[in-house]
């Protein structure tokens, strides 16, 4: 049995949209006309998200992070109560508000119905539920906790969640301090200083270098403003074509990793994720191994990535995790002695949670402390330009008028 998307009209003539359960796309045709609806389309989730897939055009459709924790939790609540996992899929389904969702739910449901397991049914939808997603509620059913994963992975979810927002709402006054900035100094240059600089021209004075110099940036905005905005178009595309070749990619994650405060924010976050993903796939009894590997593909930077790959070899080969990790140099010595103690004392998913709390609290308030100290420097800047452009136009004037004086 599989799920069906379906547009069809009522007697009125209104259209209505909707997804129901079958066994050919002939059987829920037939469903709606018993229904008084005229079919119009009818479509199987599973092969329409397969062909979204295919073609990209899923990422115009992506389920949020906050919907996808929400659904998580329903299904842990309704599996903790006792309800069978079909009627959990059903009733989360039916609660949703997301479209998309819901026809992935149903989907999922008929493959459970066809006598798969939960994380099988997942697994027809990679792009929607990751590796991390379905190795843990694989673990959980083979376990028979699949409540108590659930709940881990909607935890999980929810706090990567926050913890993205509020990197975000920390960038959103200094980018758009910085983007006002720049709009108002290049509409001081390209429309404000010409006109008032042309009162200077027909005096015949001899004009200070700081006005010389204003003038000639004022006249290579104006005249070559379109030059500038292809050339940094040009340069971003060029950039981002090149940042798909795997080796120069390498290079530029190696580079950030090193300058100095990018470097530990980048590195930070990476570790954050890391210790977190290990933790909850520990703690849902994923294997060591399988948790590596799985902990590897969530990390985006290359060289740490290609770390834990490494660690997870030397894992297989005997090595302890914390010193497998400390060869790499790039994971800060408090999280790998808090692994080394979780490994000692056989405590290792406490620990790796322990670290995650630990590196998550130090990324928050190394945030808070860089965009602290931005949003006083960008505006000293932006003054700093707005003071140079005010002499560069004032001081013309009070020579001007020592001389008539």
């Amino acid at each position: 049995m599989g799920a069906y998307e379906y547009t069809a009209l009522n007697p009125r003539g209104a259209e209505k949209k909707g997804v129901l359960e079958g066994d050919s796309e002939r059987q829920i045709r037939q469903q709606l006309r018993e229904q008084n609806l005229t079919p119009l389309k009818v479509v199987e989730v599973s092969q329409r998200e397969k062909k979204q897939q295919a073609s990209g055009s899923v990422l115009r459709s992506r389920i949020s992070v906050t919907a996808l924790a929400l659904v998580t939790r329903q299904l842990a609540t309704l599996v903790r109560s006792g309800t069978p996992l079909a009627d959990a899929l059903a009733t989360a389904g039916k609660q949703t508000d997301k479209p998309r969702l819901k026809s992935l739910l149903m989907a999922v449901r008929g493959h459970i119905l066809e006598g798969h397991s939960l994380a099988d049914g997942l697994a027809k939808f990679p792009h929607v539920f990751d590796n991390l997603y379905i190795a843990t509620v694989r673990a959980g059913e083979q376990s028979g906790h699949l409540d108590l994963v659930l709940e881990r992975l909607a935890d999980y979810t929810e706090n990567r969640q926050m913890m993205r927002q509020k990197v975000q709402l920390a960038l959103l006054y200094p980018v758009v301090l910085t983007v006002m900035s720049i709009a108002v100094v290049s509409f001081l240059l390209a429309y404000v200083v010409p006109k008032l600089i042309t009162v200077f021209e027909n005096t015949g004075q001899q004009l200070p270098w700081l006005t010389r110099a204003l003038i000639s940036t004022s006249d290579f905005m104006r005249d070559y403003w379109p030059h500038m905005i292809i050339g940094i178009a040009a340069v971003i595309f060029l950039f981002l074509r090149m940042m798909r070749n795997h080796d120069f990619r390498y290079r530029v994650h190696s580079f950030l990793l090193k300058v100095p405060v990018v470097g530990s924010l980048l590195g930070g976050m990476e570790t954050s994720r890391l210790a977190r993903t290990l933790s909850i796939l520990s703690a849902s009894h994923v294997n060591l191994l399988e948790a590596l590997q799985i902990s590897a593909q969530v990390l985006s930077n290359l060289p740490m990535r290609e770390t834990v790959e490494k660690a997870t070899e030397r894992v297989r080969e005997g090595s302890s995790l914390a010193h497998a990790l400390d060869e790499g140099g790039f994971f800060p010595p408090l999280i790998i002695q808090l692994i080394n103690s979780g490994e000692a004392s056989g405590e290792l998913d406490q620990m790796l949670e322990h670290a995650a709390d630990s590196q998550e609290r130090e990324l928050q308030t190394l945030i808070a402390t860089l965009f602290g100290i931005l949003e006083p420097l960008l505006i000293l800047t932006m003054g700093g330009v707005v003071l140079v452009i005010v002499l560069a136009i004032m001081i013309p004037i009070i020579e001007l008028n020592q001389m008539v004086g």
